[in-house]
C-alpha cells in the first residue's frame, strides 16, 4: 500500500506539471492530458487508502451471505 501511495503522489507530481506547461504553453491537448493524470492519480490514492476498509467491508457482506 506505501508503494501504490508513493507512486501515485509522484504521478501526481508529473502530471501537475504536465497541466501548467501545457497551460503555459498555450496547448490544450497537453493540459487536458495533465487534467487527466491529475484525476486518475488522485483516484488511485484515494483506492490504495481505502483498501483495507473495502476488503474487511467486503469480507463481511460475504460471510453474512
Amino acid at each position: 500500500m506505501t508503494i501504490g501511495l508513493v507512486l501515485s503522489v509522484l504521478a501526481l507530481i508529473v502530471a501537475a506539471i504536465v497541466w501548467g506547461f501545457g497551460a503555459n504553453s498555450s496547448n490544450p491537448h497537453l493540459a487536458s492530458r495533465g487534467k487527466t493524470g491529475v484525476l486518475v492519480s488522485c483516484g488511485a490514492a484515494i483506492i490504495c487508502g481505502a483498501a483495507v476498509t473495502l476488503v474487511n467491508f467486503f469480507w463481511g457482506v460475504g460471510q453474512a451471505v
